[in-house]
């Protein structure tokens, strides 16, 4: 929740600085007494305390959704190797961060998360329950009027009322568990527009995730700067027609057309909707910018148009993001979420997943070359993990996508069969299928003449499910910059917060 934050500047001399810099004094936020965050505030203050940290101006989080481990490392071989490069030595823009931790994702009331809460503990210090933005733990999730007092205010709108910049980049629809996470607070992350509250027939006085995008309160800044990724849907009323896709329509319910409200708002705001309205934008001038590029989420990298009415890259929306925000003389925090690699990876398919993932390095190098180490904290990390695995011996240089070769020659499992050397655990991919009398049936396909590499082709797995789930050990953490010191060993994800806020003097 946006919230008055009571803000003063002070001109501190930092230890930890070399030089006299500028601070702000940002009243506590409203779940600094949940006991989530008191721990984690400590213990990245014990760390502050003996590696004396500068201070950072800017902060850039990028979020890898659902990138965990396996998928770093074979993204990294598909990147060099898509390059005519040798993959496994290859160095991905994120390895070349000096910085780095592992991340602990559990949540308040599960061992494997999914993306609301982790997304949340990243952006408000705090562990939380599975499918829910923005609460505390001592939300009731059978009753969403609770959001009202157990939310959270995040660095974002903490940030906001200080006086800096603020932006937030997804590939997903801009009202998705991560992007959400700087904004929302709700106790469904699916509710995503009204339609989505009504059609569970929840109880009234609920807001919709993309309603509290629009509806910022303006005692605490006038929003984002910069609000670039899908989701145009939620935003047009039922009764309109897609700017882009003519035959379809909003999601909304109750009439309102939440794209025109936020460019009515206030002056010097514009709303752009393709790659055309995104090159035409002033990105060096002082307007704030809404992209929503497609009626869902934008389009895997794989299959993005390179052509005029297309979209933006990740890079592009990066390199952009970065160009308008750097004009605050106060600095700017901003969120880049690289959102479809998790959903390449729920859809059993390696390759978009690893696109994406390779799409987003891409905006990482941008950053890192846009910014200064002296002024930027750069963080990189993922909210979750998948079930992708590499398996096998796949000798040196073999296709990352391709069947598992040693000595040139394909390696055979003891049914006889070839085997790729990714796979996943369970999803849709199984090798088991439904028999007509209503048993299961676990037979692997033989993949000996089938191109592996082709776009779409989907990695066998094991347990039958009609989307794959997330994996629940520790996700990495590449760090640099100012605070980027503070990252070292195994920490709580809420600590990123923590880290963040602590570097830009947020908090105390």
């Amino acid at each position: 929740m946006i919230r008055t934050l009571a803000v003063s500047t002070l001109a501190l001399g930092l230890a930890a600085c070399a030089t006299t810099q500028q601070t702000v004094d940002v009243a506590a936020p409203v779940q600094a007494g949940d006991s989530y965050y008191v721990k984690a505030s400590a213990a990245v203050k014990a760390r502050a305390a003996e590696r004396a940290p500068k201070r950072a101006k800017n902060v850039i989080l990028f979020v890898g959704d659902g990138m965990g481990i396996a998928t770093i490392t074979a993204a990294r071989i598909y990147a060099g190797q898509v390059k005519g490069l040798d993959g496994e030595s290859y160095q991905l823009a994120m390895d070349k961060l000096p910085w780095s931790a592992f991340s602990k994702t559990y949540t308040h009331d599960s061992q494997v998360a999914d993306s609301a809460p982790t997304a949340v503990a990243m952006t408000a210090g705090i562990k939380s329950y599975n499918g829910s933005i923005g609460v505390t733990q001592a939300a009731n999730l059978k009753d969403c009027t609770s959001a009202g007092t157990t939310g959270t205010t995040t660095l974002w709108e903490m940030a906001e009322a200080a006086g800096m910049a603020t932006g937030v980049v997804s590939t997903a629809t801009i009202t998705h568990a991560t992007p959400a996470a700087t904004y929302a607070e709700t106790v469904e992350r699916d509710w995503e527009n009204d339609a989505a509250i009504s059609a569970e027939g929840k109880a009234a006085g609920c807001k919709d995730i993309a309603a509290q995008l629009v509806d910022w309160t303006k005692a605490n800044g006038d929003g984002f700067e910069v609000i670039l990724g899908g989701g145009r849907a939620n935003f047009l009323p039922n009764t309109a027609a897609d700017p882009e896709y003519p035959a379809q329509k909003g999601r909304r319910l109750d009439g309102r057309n939440l794209a025109d409200e936020w460019k009515t708002q206030a002056a010097n705001r514009t709303l752009v909707t393709d790659a055309a309205g995104f090159k035409a934008f002033n990105w060096t001038g002082d307007g704030q910018v809404f992209g929503l590029f497609e009626p869902s989420h934008m389009q895997y990298d794989l299959d993005r148009s390179k052509t005029e009415t297309g979209e933006p890259s990740i890079a592009e929306m990066t390199t952009a993001a970065i160009t308008r925000l750097s004009r605050n003389a106060n600095g700017y925090v901003l969120m880049v979420e690289g959102g479809r690699v998790d959903h390449g990876l729920h859809a059993g398919d390696a390759q978009r997943a690893l696109g994406d993932a390779a799409a987003l390095d891409e905006a990482v190098a941008a950053a890192v070359a846009m910014t200064s180490a002296e002024d930027t904290l750069i963080i990189v990390t993922a909210d979750h993990s998948h079930t992708l695995s590499m398996s096998g011996y796949p000798q040196r240089g073999n296709p990352i996508l391709g069947l598992v070769k040693e000595g040139d020659k394909l390696t055979l499992a003891r049914d006889g069969k070839p085997y790729t050397t990714l796979g996943f655990a369970n999803g849709p991919g199984s090798i088991c299928a439904a028999q007509p009398d209503g048993k299961w049936l676990c037979d692997r396909a033989d993949l000996t003449n089938v191109d592996t590499t082709a776009l779409g082709f989907r990695q066998q797995s094991l347990v039958p499910l009609g989307s794959e789930t997330h994996g629940g050990e520790d996700v990495a953490i590449f760090a640099g910059g100012p605070g980027a010191n503070l990252f070292s060993g195994t920490v709580e994800q809420n600590e990123i917060f923590h880290v963040m806020a602590q570097s830009l003097g947020l908090t105390r």
